[in-house]
């Protein structure tokens, strides 16, 4: 991934997208990473991932209802009390 200063960013622009349509471009301010600019495809192809990832994710949360594995609400609430209060 290709890393450029803001200032360059905003002064050659058109060179940052022609870049960015080949590998995402981090853009540096002061030295610390504060965005990323990435193609459209790529942008679209991650939003895809995603969607599937998290169907996947529900297909499995149903069936494991569906095969009756679940957890009571209070239990639940009882274990995030547990982990995060220390």
């Amino acid at each position: 991934m290709e890393t450029i200063a803001a200032t360059e960013a905003s002064n050659k622009f058109g060179h940052l997208l022609d870049i960015a349509r080949s590998e995402p471009v981090t853009i540096e301010k002061q030295g610390r990473g504060v965005a990323v600019v990435l193609s459209l495809e790529e942008y679209q192809r991650m939003e895809y991932e995603l969607e599937q990832l998290s169907d996947l994710r529900l297909k499995e949360s149903i069936a494991d209802m569906d095969a009756g594995k679940t957890t009571e609400a209070s239990q639940v609430f009882a274990d995030l009390k547990t982990r995060y209060s220390k």
